[in-house]
């Protein structure tokens, strides 16, 4: 049985937005986000996101087999010994807006490039997956010595993985030209659904395909197909 997070209320979770707009703001969003990996963001996120019955977005448990336990007292057990029953497709799982929403979120302290090598093929097949289904799948990708994360689209991630052969690296401008800014806020201090309404915003209007795109150097003027 797997017990997710219960839901969390507005009471002590989050401290009130009461900084006024200028320089004041920009400080509160510094010292917000102080000591927080991207992870950490995100779990924060999700649980406003829950508390105001904006979306349910959960990060995924890990499937571990446990081998050993040891006891070294009665009300303590201490695991000694256990393996992944299988590789973990993505981080987050959960619904917005009636749509299912699938993501992994990655970070690298590159300043120009974007390593693949962050990436498995089982992560790519798993978003071509959940995409060909009708479902929204992303990456959130944190630049953390430039301090900016952004939304990059699944069927961007195929094209990419397939151009690159798995390998190499997408270049900073290229994934920025092919991503959705998650710009800093207060509360929650990662605000990504924002990101998310743009990305589908551009999906219904046709600004954006729900099909891998090549590149013009890819050699194939037509949309790539999906992994299966």
């Amino acid at each position: 049985m797997v017990n997710y997070p219960k839901g969390v209320s507005h009471g002590n979770s989050f401290v009130s937005n009461q900084l006024k707009a200028g320089k004041k703001t920009q400080r509160g969003l510094v010292f917000g986000k102080r000591g927080m990996g991207l992870e950490d963001e995100i779990n924060a996120a999700n649980e406003y996101y829950l508390a105001d019955h904006l979306a349910v977005i959960y990060k995924k448990p890990t499937p571990v087999t446990i081998v050993k336990v040891d006891y070294p007292a009665r009300s303590a057990a201490k695991i000694t010994e256990a393996y992944f029953q299988k590789p973990s497709t993505t981080d987050y799982n959960g619904v917005y807006q009636g749509r299912y929403i699938d993501f992994d979120a990655k970070e690298t302290k590159n300043k120009t490039s974007f390593p693949m090598k962050n990436i498995h093929e089982h992560q790519v097949n798993h978003l071509a997956n959940i995409v060909s289904q009708g479902g929204v799948g992303f990456l959130l990708i944190k630049f953390t010595t430039l301090d900016e994360t952004y939304l990059y689209p699944a069927p961007e991630l195929v094209a990419a993985w397939q151009r690159l052969e798995g390998h190499k690296s997408i270049s900073y401008d290229e994934l920025v030209a092919d991503s959705y800014l998650v710009r800093p806020s207060l509360t929650p201090s990662l605000d990504y659904l924002k990101a998310v309404d743009s990305y589908l915003d551009d999906l219904l209007s046709g600004k954006r395909s729900d099909r891998p795109r090549s590149k013009k150097n890819s050699g194939d003027s037509n949309d790539q197909e999906l992994p299966s």
